[in-house]
């Protein structure tokens, strides 16, 4: 007998089809968390091969942040001009391109330019597969699929640090010669040069967004996407709530974001400071700075990046828990808990540090010793605060940033709040060797001051969203509008 359009093994068959394009799209996020963290591994290396000071170590290093923000400001623009699937294969090659570029680079600046060419892609991607991901799945499952972004984000972040730790063995150390004359750390860089091809092969396969389809009249492709991955019964009724949801969207454009609060609309707002405050509790010291803080308390290279990988590898496992919850317990809970998490631990680092004894090395660099029990309280303290991201503010920010704005002015809010999230993880990452300076007490304090900031803007500002249909959201923004 043949399975009916609602029977079990209909809907298993669409399932398996829209989880499908969703990874493929989710590629990006790969690419992002490979890109942000593989620096990770080579900094020390770097430093060294370059003579860098602390100031130009952590601008080296956030450089690529700053191309991430452009990324993300003109992705938006371009995925409405041209596609969802267009702006995917430009990020590829700009992976590609940073990869290459930044292993062979002759000196900090050339690496700084290939960096920030990386970055231009990583903010293309941290826009386009959220949205993409948002606008391809059915309200029911959309909170997992969306979730796939970063899964993706932080499975990249482990295969960057696992590479980077395998290099440096290899070679015996990050800054040795290890293939071809060149020194392990060029070869980081070079290996995201697979991922990256296989970014781009994926994203050719993919099917157009069914929403960026029916606002370029091309209501026949939305038909069939709708139809073949996502198993809507009803196609025509959601073709024309996308149309209305869609309507006057050919006169909108940035500039309808400004709203009466401060020059943008509440939801814009929400979409920044939720990007804001991803960033501003730190996570990203984590996985840039790791390696070379656990050194500056007292282990070795081979040890240090062990722990770092053992990190991603935690936080790999939080966010397949966040996949599971995220649809059943809804965003804000997870978020609230995330949040207290985060303050706690966040706040025991800074404790263990205050513990730790300064050290001058006979060059003259000063190291933070833990002891007495105190490294321990540190690792166990930072392993908290990642396992409280991950299943939190790692993955439900981004579900959000594809749920809350509406069809008509997604992409370009997106944009927005994705530029905002980069610009802030370029202040935090570029500021931490200063911070580290003034003390590892300081620079923990001040991020478990912003994750219990962070638990006051969730109880009060953001929605919940699950279970929700995009056009519905969108229906109440088009009344508040008026």
């Amino acid at each position: 007998m043949n399975a009916t359009p609602d029977s079990p093994e209909t809907v298993n068959r669409f399932n398996i089809r829209i989880i499908g394009i969703c990874v493929a799209a989710a590629l990006g996020g790969f690419l992002f968390g490979f890109d942000t963290a593989v620096i990770n591994g080579a900094v020390d290396a770097m430093t060294e091969t370059f003579g860098l000071s602390a100031a130009l170590q952590g601008f080296a290093v956030s450089s690529a942040l700053l191309g991430c923000a452009a990324g993300a400001w003109f992705a938006g623009p371009i995925a409405n001009r041209l596609g969802r699937v267009p702006v995917m294969l430009i990020a590829a090659s700009l992976f590609l391109a940073s990869s290459i570029g930044s292993g062979l680079a002759f000196g900090v600046v050339d690496l700084i330019v290939w960096r920030v060419i990386g970055g231009l892609g990583v903010g293309a991607a941290s826009v386009i597969a959220p949205a993409y991901i948002a606008e391809v799945s059915p309200a029911r499952i959309r909170g997992r699929l969306a979730s796939l972004q970063q899964l993706a984000i932080v499975t990249g972040i482990f295969a960057a640090l696992l590479s980077d730790s395998m290099l440096a063995d290899f070679a015996g150390g990050s800054i040795e010669i290890l293939w071809l004359g060149q020194e392990a750390w060029r070869w980081m860089f070079m290996a995201e040069a697979i991922p990256a091809i296989v970014y781009g092969l994926a994203a050719l396969r993919l099917p157009e967004s069914p929403r960026f389809l029916v606002a370029k009249g091309r209501y026949d492709e939305a038909t069939r996407v709708l139809r073949v991955y996502t198993g809507i019964v009803d196609v025509s009724d959601r073709i024309t709530a996308i149309k209305d949801s869609l309507r006057a969207d050919h006169r909108w454009s940035l500039a309808d974001l400004r709203g009466r609060r401060l020059g943008l609309k509440p939801v814009v707002w929400v979409g920044i400071l939720l990007s804001v405050f991803q960033q501003f509790v730190g996570i990203n010291v984590i996985f840039y700075y790791s390696t070379t803080l656990w050194r500056s308390v007292g282990f070795e290279e081979g040890d240090a990046l062990q722990i770092t990988v053992i990190t991603s590898v935690t936080n790999i496992v939080v966010t397949l828990v966040a996949i599971a919850l995220v649809d059943r317990v809804g965003r804000r809970p997870l978020l609230l808990t995330g949040s207290a998490g985060m303050f706690l631990s966040l706040t025991t680092m800074a404790i263990a540090f205050s513990q730790a004894t300064l050290v001058t090395d006979p060059d003259g660099t000063t190291s933070a010793i833990l002891e007495g029990g105190w490294d321990v309280t540190a690792l166990i303290a930072a392993n908290a605060f990642v396992v409280f991201f991950g299943v939190s503010w790692g993955p439900v920010v981004w579900v959000l940033l594809g749920e809350i704005f509406p069809n008509f002015i997604r992409a370009g809010a997106l944009a927005v709040a994705a530029a905002a999230q980069w610009l802030a993880n370029f202040a935090i990452s570029t500021t931490f060797p200063t911070f580290s300076e003034i003390g590892l007490t300081f620079a923990y304090g001040f991020y478990a001051f912003f994750a219990l900031l962070s638990f006051a803007f969730v109880f009060t500002q953001v929605p919940e969203t699950k279970g929700r249909e995009l056009e519905d959201m969108s229906y109440e923004v088009h009344s508040r509008r008026r």
